[in-house]
């Protein structure tokens, strides 16, 4: 198993990106709630908002068409909304630019910003993007895979190269993927130092994959944007309902992607589905 695009080689005809948090391991829920914001609220000050903050953290990350939305642009996203509603927030004019400017959102990223500008904004962000890590090593180890992922894994491996690609920290899902033994079905994995979901997919897709051959499973927004940008296929995994999700996929879906008839029709009717679902 590699974690950089650069070692990865094919060795079959279909390869299979897979996103982590919230679509293969059940995890999205308490990183948000119990890491995430509240390191924000933390490091921030913030405990005078707390409850308005967490209200507009969730909808953000957990329950709206952003879910799943990279760390730092969810992070901007719930200051601004809290700005707008009329509350006084830090300032985040360099954070946004920086942001919007990267070609790469992540702690490496950001240190290397951090060094050729010195900007106190970034150092803060990167002070919380750090405390968040580190929470997330001290969970209790109750992470799991969402029912069936491990056998859907195991088989879709049989038949395609798979791929993690996602924006949560590369090293939190080598471990969670490994310690559910998961990892034996990967060819490569790629966290948020990777780069984005979108290049992860279109640098993969380069070992000569047809768009038609190449499936990008995920539960959140950017995962179908990334993968309507390379022009492959997609697969949502529903919230709520990714037990049944993980079922379709093994015994509809990959049919439909084997036999080449998966565009279309088919793949229209579970991006409606997809859609109705997130808010």
């Amino acid at each position: 198993m590699k974690v950089n695009i650069e070692d990865f080689k094919k060795t079959k005809r279909f390869l299979v990106c897979v996103d982590s948090d919230g679509c293969a391991m059940d995890t999205m829920e308490v990183k948000h709630r119990k890491c995430f914001a509240p390191k924000a609220i933390e490091i921030w000050g913030l405990q005078d908002i707390e409850a308005k903050f967490l209200e507009t953290w969730n909808m953000v990350n957990l329950y709206s068409k952003t879910r799943g939305i990279n760390r730092f642009k969810g992070l901007a996203k719930t200051f601004e909304l809290l700005s707008e509603d009329g509350i006084d927030m830090p300032d985040f004019s360099t954070v946004n630019k920086w942001i919007e400017n990267s070609t790469e959102l992540s702690n490496p990223a950001l240190e290397k910003a951090i060094s050729q500008t010195k900007d106190g904004q970034l150092v803060k962000v990167l002070e919380w993007s750090n405390a968040v890590n580190k929470a997330i090593t001290e969970l209790p180890e109750d992470d799991k895979p969402f029912p069936n992922v491990k056998k859907v894994l195991e088989t879709i491996s049989c038949v395609a190269d798979v791929a993690i690609v996602s924006s949560a920290n590369g090293g939190a899902v080598i471990a969670e993927w490994t310690r559910h033994e998961l990892a034996p079905f990967v060819k490569v994995m790629l966290g948020q130092e990777a780069g984005t979901k979108a290049n992860c997919i279109a640098n993969l897709k380069n070992n000569k994959y047809y768009e038609d051959e190449v499936l990008m499973i995920g539960d959140a927004l950017g995962d179908l944007e990334s993968a309507m940008k390379n022009d492959v296929l997609f697969y949502p995994i529903l919230v709520g309902r990714e037990d049944f999700s993980w079922k379709r996929l093994m015994y509809e879906a990959l049919t439909k992607l084997l036999e080449g008839s998966y565009r279309g029709e088919y793949q229209d009717k579970l991006i409606n589905e997809f859609n109705s679902i997130l808010k």
